[in-house]
């Protein structure tokens, strides 16, 4: 008879590890077949540009039989699914070939300019994010009011205005005109032998080595691109707040919360924001996803040396390895943060976790 008893839970445990394989499998399998649409896309434009790769290698005048070794040597010549396959199994290794404008591995570009970016996003997406979601939580607490108009007037903007002009227009104001901040670039050159390089990220490597003037001169240079970049996801963020806020704000919890005498700020903060957190995840992951592939004319017109600025470069020289490789570090970005944000959506929201 305790058996009998003990049976179902039992039952119910293969169940539940049956659902949690198959949701790891899934999500597994969709991980890959994402990441291999990515590569054969890359693969793909790669073959229909109309450059020729051996060519941008030995140049235009090459002789033809150096110039057909050097397609046989880079297996250009044999049918196109043997040559994505060699393609999968470099990329496997992490080779994305030589770059012609630099002669220089694409990878170890890619490892020299992506930390500029990091370092630029990052700071942009914590000035977007940590104004944006007070901003968007008040405009939908004040809606119809004063400060939802103006939220909403800076949403619009920050959708309707280039950003290369507000970065061409905050150099002249700033930088021209003021002298408020440093100019284009990411270091002064006083400032730029006399720095070790250890992580790539320049206000954590002066930082390190209490090379405190340095610090304030590399913050001096970031500080208005961040900010740039910052309004404009900015203006994202705080748009889906207010939305979120705002179905949050009509549902009958914050109804029977008031009615239980919960004060106003406990109700807004504590349960509705909580609540609209869940898909505002994935709107900030995105958001920075956006900024750390989307900020090539901030990076071309503050002429900062990030992976937006190598891949524009290379895509003018006709260097496709490095612009190949580039958008294939960009893909997986996107790839991974919106799986992270999934992952974050349903440790937030337990209903998920027993689909």
């Amino acid at each position: 008879m305790n058996a009998a008893v003990q049976s179902p839970p039992a039952k119910s445990g293969g169940a539940h590890f049956k659902r949690a394989a198959k949701s790891g499998v899934n999500f597994l399998g969709v991980i890959v077949l994402t990441y291999l649409g990515l590569l054969a896309v890359t693969f793909f434009i790669g073959r229909v540009m109309p450059i020729d790769p051996v060519l941008a290698v030995v140049g235009d005048r090459a002789p033809e039989h150096v110039v057909q070794r050097v397609r046989e040597e880079m297996g250009l010549n044999k049918p196109l699914y043997a040559q994505f396959g060699i393609y999968l199994q470099k990329i496997a290794q992490g080779d994305f070939g030589t770059s012609v404008l630099t002669s220089n591995p694409v990878m170890v570009d890619i490892r020299r300019t992506f930390p500029a970016t990091i370092e630029l996003a990052t700071l942009g997406i914590i000035i977007g994010a940590g104004l944006g979601i007070p901003l968007g939580v008040w405009a939908a607490v004040r809606r119809g009011g004063m400060v939802d108009q103006i939220v909403r007037v800076m949403g619009l903007i920050g959708y309707s205005v280039p950003i290369f002009w507000l970065g061409l227009m905050g150099l002249v104001l700033f930088y021209a005109k003021l002298g408020w901040i440093a100019g284009p670039g990411r270091i002064d050159v006083s400032y730029e032998y006399s720095v070790t390089l250890v992580s790539g990220f320049l206000l954590l490597d002066t930082a390190r080595q209490g090379q405190w003037d340095a610090f304030r001169n590399v913050l001096s240079h970031l500080i208005l691109p961040a900010s740039l970049l910052g309004y404009f996801s900015l203006a994202y963020i705080s748009r889906m707040t207010r939305s979120f806020m705002l179905n949050e704000l009509a549902q009958e919890y914050v109804i029977a919360a008031r009615a239980k005498g919960l004060s106003e700020t406990r109700i807004i903060w504590r349960h509705a924001l909580r609540n609209a957190m869940v898909p505002l995840v994935t709107v900030v992951a995105l958001s920075y996803a956006g900024l750390l592939e989307g900020s090539v004319l901030t990076e071309t017109v503050f002429a900062w040396p990030g992976l937006g600025l190598y891949i524009t470069n290379s895509l003018q020289n006709a260097d496709m390895n490095a612009v190949l490789g580039g958008t294939i570090v960009v893909g997986s970005i996107f790839i991974g943060l919106n799986l992270l944000s999934d992952l974050l959506y349903k440790l937030l929201d337990p209903r998920t976790r027993t689909r």
